[in-house]
């Protein structure tokens, strides 16, 4: 495995496991990889499931673990060690599960305002992971997989290294892929956010998408598979966009796919890997500018934007609420994150106690907290 590129991916959950195990089937040339995670068992079990089907598959994929804090100095020194050549973070603070797993007044004030008022606590592992990158392995690529379309504008606006994100828009266009029978092909081009993960309020609001250059009609009807499966049962789907990405990036060869928040734009978009590299790849007639644009009017719909280093909260948080974090209401400066997430902090630990409303307290099957 020596001088194979070394990826790290960097959490321990559902998507971990699927990115990782979807890695161990990706016939693309070899590939060393490496799970952390606080927990070394959990960071352990993954690089045994994935790394065993690397050998059934006859993949040369090598699979390790570690066991380590993303803000301790063992971190840095295997980031030191190892010089990744891309880095995914796949763990995040705030869980896109708790509103099935732990209903509490703290979700019930989510389902009110929209998923966007969580972006400080989503932000928090990939701002510590960037500023570590920075510090030790500058060339190290990072692509974030929690809630990209906000947190990597954020990144941005923290002058902090972002190459893209994964899921959302990537997940979008496999879904419409399927359904129009394609592959991975730059015959079908899709513009999608976060949002689009369920139907959004306002049909003129739905994802955009072109096939052979026309726009494609009916997108609701075409993604109505992906929004009535188990929204955690996707990342089986998201697990696989993720490892055919990290591996056309690891070896440079030609993918086309879309991808939410590629160099810390907003919302998601198409784009084309070509020699370990990620441009957007937007059908004729629409700019860069407009799609971004079209982005932050439809991420509204998520309860929060972030434009010109500033986070704006869209949603309608209650007044009890605001009182204790005035972010909430007035938005803030990126350079205030770190703040604002010890206030979000305290709001979730005090709501956390709460019981949730009656209509809170069994969602409907599939219709979980929009994750990243």
């Amino acid at each position: 495995m020596s001088g194979a590129p070394h990826l790290v991916v960097l959490g321990t959950g559902s998507l971990a496991r699927s990115v990782c195990c979807a890695l161990a089937g990706v016939r693309s040339g070899p590939l060393r990889v490496t799970v952390v995670g606080r927990d070394a068992r959990a960071a352990d079990e993954i690089a045994y499931l994935a790394g065993s089907g690397a050998l059934l598959s006859g993949t040369p994929v090598h699979f390790d673990a570690a066991g380590t804090d993303i803000g301790s100095r063992a971190f840095k020194e295997l980031l030191v060690r190892t010089s990744p050549r891309l880095l995914l973070v796949c763990a995040s603070s705030q869980s896109p599960w708790e509103r099935t797993r732990h209903p509490s007044g703290w979700t019930d004030l989510i389902a009110d305002a929209g998923f966007g008022l969580t972006l400080p606590l989503q932000a928090e592992i990939p701002v510590q992971v960037a500023r570590a990158i920075a510090d030790a392995a500058p060339d190290t690529l990072l692509i974030n997989a929690c809630f990209p379309d906000a947190v990597n504008p954020l990144l941005k606006a923290l002058d902090l290294p972002v190459l893209c994100g994964i899921g959302n828009a990537g997940l979008v266009t496999a879904s419409l892929g399927h359904a129009l029978g394609l592959g991975p092909t730059p015959r079908l081009k899709v513009l999608a956010h976060h949002v689009h993960l369920h139907a959004p309020a306002h049909p003129a609001d739905e994802a955009r998408a072109w096939l052979d250059g026309a726009p494609l009609p009916d997108v609701a009807a075409l993604l109505t598979r992906q929004r009535t499966t188990d929204r955690e049962r996707l990342n089986l789907l998201t697990g696989q966009t993720a490892a055919l990405l990290m591996a056309s990036l690891a070896h440079g060869f030609t993918l086309h796919t879309s991808l939410p928040g590629p160099h810390g734009l907003p919302g998601g978009y198409p784009v084309v890997t070509r020699d370990s590299t990620v441009m957007l790849d937007l059908p004729s007639g629409l700019t860069e500018q407009e799609a971004t644009e079209w982005n932050q009017r439809v991420g509204t719909g998520d309860g929060v934007t972030v434009h010109d280093g500033r986070v704006r909260f869209t949603g309608p948080p209650p007044a009890a609420v605001t009182a204790d974090v005035p972010a909430l209401a007035q938005g803030f400066a990126a350079s205030a994150l770190d703040e604002v997430q010890a206030e979000l902090k305290a709001v979730r630990d005090r709501l956390r106690r709460r019981a949730p409303r009656r209509d809170q307290q069994t969602p409907s099957p599939g219709l979980e907290e929009r994750c990243p």
